[in-house]
C-alpha cells in the first residue's frame, strides 16, 4: 500500500505544522461549477480509508467526507460559477478557486500542497504532487470532501433541469448528456465555452 503520509512527514520533519491539502473536482464538465477544497487534516488521528476520491464508491466518500469535516483542524470549499469559467478559461479558474479555498481557511497553513501541477498566487510555501489524490493524505482528504459537495449541487441542479439527467453524470460529457443538449438547448448552468459545438 502507499504510504499516502510520505510527503507530510517530509514537511513535519522540516518544521512545517500547518500542512494544507487543495483539490479540485470538476474541470471537465460540461455543466456546473469546478470546486475546490482546502483542508488542514490533524496526523495523530488518521482517517482510514482515505484515497483519490475517483476510486471510492459513493457512500464511501460521504462517509469520510463527513469524518473529515469532523476532524479536521481547518477547512475550507470554495466553486468557480460556469460564467467565470467562459470568461477566465478553465485552467484560471481552478488555479482563482484553489487560491480561494486556501485563503478563507481560518488558519494559515505554513505550507501548501496541491493536486497536479498548478502553482498558485498566494504568499504561501506551496508545492504540487502529481496524482497528489493518490498519493497524499492531505490531497485525498481535500478531493473527497470537494466530489462530495459538487456532486450534491449537481443533484439539486437536476431536480431544478430535470430534462438533462445531472444527477446521472454531474455535468461530464457523455452521449446522454449531448443527447439532452442537442435536444434542450443549454440551460444557465452550462458552460457556453465547452458546449460551442451544440450551441
Amino acid at each position: 500500500m502507499t504510504d499516502k503520509l510520505k510527503y507530510e512527514r517530509e514537511l513535519l520533519s522540516r518544521g512545517y505544522k500547518y500542512i494544507c491539502g487543495v483539490d479540485e473536482v470538476g474541470r471537465g464538465p460540461l455543466a456546473g461549477p469546478v470546486v475546490c477544497a482546502a483542508v488542514i487534516m490533524p496526523f495523530d488521528d488518521i482517517i482510514e480509508g482515505v484515497d483519490d476520491s475517483k476510486k471510492l464508491s459513493a457512500k464511501k466518500r460521504e462517509e469520510l467526507a463527513s469524518l473529515i469535516a469532523k476532524k479536521a483542524v481547518a477547512l475550507n470549499i470554495c466553486l468557480v460559477e460556469p460564467e467565470k469559467i467562459d470568461e477566465i478559461n478553465i485552467l484560471e479558474a481552478t488555479k482563482l478557486c484553489m487560491k480561494n479555498a486556501v485563503e478563507g481557511l481560518k488558519i494559515k497553513p505554513d505550507f501548501v500542497i496541491t493536486d497536479g501541477n498548478m502553482k498558485l498566487d498566494i504568499d504561501m510555501e506551496q508545492a504540487s504532487i502529481v496524482k497528489g489524490d493518490a498519493l497524499s493524505y492531505t490531497i485525498g482528504s481535500a478531493s473527497i470532501v470537494a466530489k462530495v459537495y459538487r456532486d450534491k449541487l449537481m443533484d439539486g441542479y437536476a431536480e431544478i433541469y430535470p430534462q438533462y439527467g445531472f444527477e446521472k453524470h454531474k455535468g461530464y460529457g457523455t452521449s446522454a448528456h449531448i443527447d439532452a443538449i442537442k435536444t434542450n438547448g443549454l440551460c444557465p448552468v452550462h458552460r457556453r465555452s465547452f458546449t460551442k459545438k451544440w450551441q
